[in-house]
């Protein structure tokens, strides 16, 4: 393609592209005006998940913090609870970090620098360029998945998109593209494109505003580009998690501050070896005295209560971007101190190993529950314990694959 061709492709892309936008585009709440607030909440939201799934989690957000200050000033737990469900909750923490640095070093109002903007926490170049060209409609490139698609199709780009520099050479073309006085439009009409026509799998080529000049579709690759190396598979985790009952309420443990889920509520649970991928296998039995055994001495070490496992409840899973959970659910209550089959020194150190479940079903008529324990108390590994039921669910923020365990355990 020369110079002149490669210039009339460009001219004609951001041409009918705009043109299309503006006569299609869809109404979203995000779109009724232009507040920096509102733009980044949505641009941050709509991070690895689908718009139809954003909306009314968004609303949701908007409706409780409506402002920079009031989610800066929130309890960080209110600002997990309303996020519960849209997973990858760092971008929550982040967004609140961010707002925090706006009342702190801007007054509470959101700078129009593209530098000042690219230094609130969790906002990257995607973001930055998607909050200045949105927001304050400068010429600024927001590149993610969907645009490196489009172009790459478009311009017939056969460079790997997983690598830094090609993603940096896309953003160098997406600025060239940019329609003066209409940036904003310009990038989230590209968006558009890439949401609802240039899809991965299935591209609408019939329906494409610039089909006419798709150097991807005339040469007949628009379902092979863009090119992407795979990135590896999430590495299996086996986990097993106790639903320890105690009148009618459920023992749940918060992570720490910092790393996976933060701060969220969660089930206790213990991590097995992978040699415990034999275990999970379809047509291994549920009820393994292995587990059981790990179950409660993990549990006594970690909470200092001492549990007993009962029936199986469910098996069910959770995937993160780079771990897979496996997840085996026991119902347990509170044990008994010396119960058959105790593995410390109270219970005689049985072999649990070697028995079968029932060693966990002593009669409680002949035996001594352990004393009440405090509705919060601070486990031995530094979490805080609490004891829970239905309602309490309303107002602490629980991962996604906790909530399905415990409705169903509830019926919820």
């Amino acid at each position: 393609m020369t110079q002149t061709e490669l210039q009339d492709a460009k001219t004609y892309f951001s041409t009918e592209l705009l043109a299309w936008y503006r006569l299609q585009k869809r109404d979203l709440p995000w779109r009724q005006n232009q507040d920096p607030y509102r733009v980044w909440v949505s641009e941050i939201m709509l991070q690895q998940t689908r718009v139809d799934t954003v909306i009314p989690y968004y609303q949701a957000f908007m409706a409780q913090f409506p402002t920079v200050q009031a989610l800066a000033e929130a309890p960080e737990e209110e600002v997990l609870k309303r996020w519960e469900g849209l997973g990858y909750y760092s971008r929550a923490r982040n967004l609140q970090a961010g707002a925090k640095m706006v009342m702190e070093q801007y007054g509470g109002v959101i700078p129009d620098s593209h530098e000042a903007v690219s230094g609130l926490r969790g906002v990257g170049p995607y973001t930055s360029g998607a909050i200045m060209s949105i927001a304050f409609n400068r010429p600024y490139p927001a590149v993610d998945g969907n645009v490196m698609r489009v172009l790459s199709r478009y311009f017939c780009l056969e460079d790997d998109i997983a690598k830094p520099a090609t993603r940096v050479g896309i953003e160098k073309l997406a600025v060239t593209l940019i329609p003066e006085g209409a940036a904003g439009d310009f990038n989230q009409a590209l968006m558009e494109l890439g949401a609802l026509v240039c899809t991965p799998k299935s591209p609408g080529c019939l329906t494409c505003p610039v089909m006419e000049h798709c150097a991807g579709r005339i040469a007949g690759k628009e379902t092979v580009l863009p090119i992407k190396t795979k990135a590896k598979p999430p590495r299996d985790e086996y986990r097993i998690v106790a639903i320890v009952e105690q009148e009618g309420k459920v023992l749940v443990r918060q992570r720490p501050r910092t790393g996976l889920l933060a701060q969220m509520w969660e089930l206790p649970h213990v991590l097995l070896p992978d040699t415990a991928k034999a275990m999970f296998a379809a047509d291994a039995p549920k009820k393994q005295p292995y587990m059981a055994e790990a179950l409660v001495r993990e549990t006594e070490e970690a909470s200092g209560l001492f549990i007993r496992p009962q029936e199986w409840v469910m098996d069910a899973e959770h995937v993160f971007s780079h771990i897979h959970w496996r997840l085996r659910v026991f119902g347990a209550d509170m044990g008994l101190i010396g119960f058959p089959g105790s593995v410390d020194s109270r219970g005689g150190g049985g072999d649990i190993a070697a028995e079968s479940l029932s060693a966990y079903t002593t009669s409680t008529a002949t035996s001594t529950m352990t004393e009440s324990v405090e509705p919060t108390f601070a486990g031995q590994d530094g979490m805080t314990y609490r004891w829970i039921d239905k309602a309490d669910m309303e107002k602490l923020p629980f991962p996604n694959v906790f909530i399905r365990i415990l409705g169903q355990y509830w019926g919820v």
